[in-house]
This record gives structure tokens, C-alpha cells and sequence, in this order.
């Protein structure tokens, strides 16, 4: 059997009382799955989005807002256990249903197409997914505003796409924009800011500018010890990415 083979109870008392293709039990079964992944318990979430998925594409069609919202929760519950093959082409589907549906610039068209690229980085097809995290992240200034949380995740999502493949002049000035937003807009002790100088630290090494590394590392050890405590694992971390850029330094 499939590990994520798991078949729903058709005795379940909502489904006894209910039809289970009634839209009350499926919103059930959704919100099961949900509490599933929050708990870590993905095979179980994997079972049931898939039955729900099968049963809204059945009951609603391939193109309601609810099958696609299905379509993409299976998808990032694959991407939650290495899935990648099979995540893919939900996203794709899912991209595809909204953009025609809700529009290029709905939010979750938005959302939809940063998932569909982080995939496509994951999976190694870094070709296919810069391009889409710069539609991206044009698309989230213009209908979110540079301010917006998504605006600044794409930006950092496509600022590490680039340093994936070498092209570190271009992922400085991304990352270096991000930092000095998130310290503006959540404040310098928010775990994205501390995530942010972190990367904006480790794209400095990579440059050659050791000296610039060196001083965010320090900032962002102090400030993870405070925050987090010495024996944090963000603390840790940081004081081995300095100690690492300190010899180096030498």
C-alpha cells in the first residue's frame, strides 16, 4: 500500500447524518486535514486532502474556487514530505485555475504562483523558477505594494534563486532592500529581520566581502542570544556562520 493510502471513514457520524458529497462534510474533512499537518501528522493530512479533492473536482468541477484551494493544500502537503513530483503539477493546475478564475493579480493567484516557483527550485529546475519569481515579485509590488509581507518573502525567495546559480551581484541588492525594509516595518528583533541580515550575512561571504559579513553575523548573534537565548539553535547557528567568516578572514 501507498504510504499516503488511507482511506476515509464513510461511518463517520457527519457522514452517516450527511451524504459525504454534501459541502458541510467536505468543509469537515478539510478542516481534519488542516489540523492533521498542524500537527504533523502529514500521511493522514495527505489521505484526506486527496479524498476531498477527488470529491470537490466530482461534485463542484475542476475550476471552483474550493477544488483549487483543495488542489493547492494537497500540493503543499506533498511539498511537506519531499513531493516535489507530484506537488508540481497540482501548483501548475492550481496557477492555471486562478489566473483564469480570479485574475493574475488576486492575492491568491499571488500566492499560488510563489508556491509553483518554490517547487520548481526545489525540484532543480532553477530555470523555470526565476522567471517566475520575477513575475512574482513585479506582480506583488504592483497589486500589494513594496510593503506587503508577500512582496517581502518573493523578494527574498528570489534574491536566494539567485545566489543559487552564481549571479550574487544581483541577489546583494534584493537582500540588502529586504533587510532595510523588515527592520523599518517589523522591527529589528522580528525572526524575519534576524532571517534577513542572516541571509543578507551569508550573501556577503559568498561575495568576498568578509568584513561586511562579519559585522551582521556579530549584530545578529547578540541579538539571537537575547532574544532566543545562548543555547538556541538560531543562536548556534549564527555563531558558527561567524566563526566560519572570521577564519576565513584571517
Amino acid at each position: 500500500m501507498h504510504p499516503h493510502d488511507r482511506r476515509i471513514d464513510r461511518n463517520h457520524p457527519i457522514e452517516r447524518i450527511l451524504a459525504p458529497d454534501h459541502p458541510d462534510p467536505l468543509s469537515t474533512r478539510n478542516n481534519l486535514a488542516r489540523a492533521s499537518m498542524s500537527a504533523g501528522r502529514i500521511g493522514e493530512a495527505i489521505a484526506l486532502y486527496e479524498g476531498i479533492l477527488a470529491d470537490r473536482e466530482r461534485v463542484l468541477g475542476q475550476d471552483h474556487l474550493d477544488t483549487l484551494g483543495s488542489r493547492n493544500n494537497l500540493a503543499l502537503a506533498y511539498c511537506a514530505v519531499s513531493g516535489i513530483g507530484e506537488a508540481i503539477p497540482l501548483l501548475e493546475g492550481t496557477l492555471s485555475g486562478r489566473e483564469r478564475i480570479l485574475g493574475p493579480d488576486h492575492p491568491d493567484t499571488l500566492v499560488t504562483r510563489n508556491n509553483l516557483a518554490a517547487a520548481y527550485r526545489s525540484a532543480g529546475r532553477i530555470g523555470e523558477a526565476i522567471p517566475l519569481l520575477e513575475r512574482a515579485l513585479a506582480d506583488h509590488e504592483r497589486a500589494l505594494g513594496r510593503d506587503h509581507p508577500g512582496t517581502l518573502a518573493t523578494r527574498n525567495n528570489l534574491a536566494r534563486a539567485y545566489e543559487s546559480v552564481g549571479r550574487i551581484g544581483e541577489a546583494i541588492p534584493l537582500l540588502e532592500h529586504n533587510l532595510s525594509d523588515r527592520e523599518r516595518i517589523l522591527g529589528r528583533d522580528h525572526p524575519d529581520t534576524l532571517g534577513s541580515r542572516n541571509n543578507l550575512a551569508a550573501a556577503y561571504r559568498s561575495a568576498g566581502r568578509n568584513a561586511k559579513a562579519i559585522l551582521l553575523y556579530e549584530r545578529n548573534l547578540i541579538d539571537c542570544g537575547r532574544i532566543f537565548g545562548p543555547d538556541h539553535p538560531h543562536t548556534l547557528t549564527t555563531r558558527d556562520n561567524l566563526a566560519a567568516v572570521r577564519e576565513l578572514d584571517q
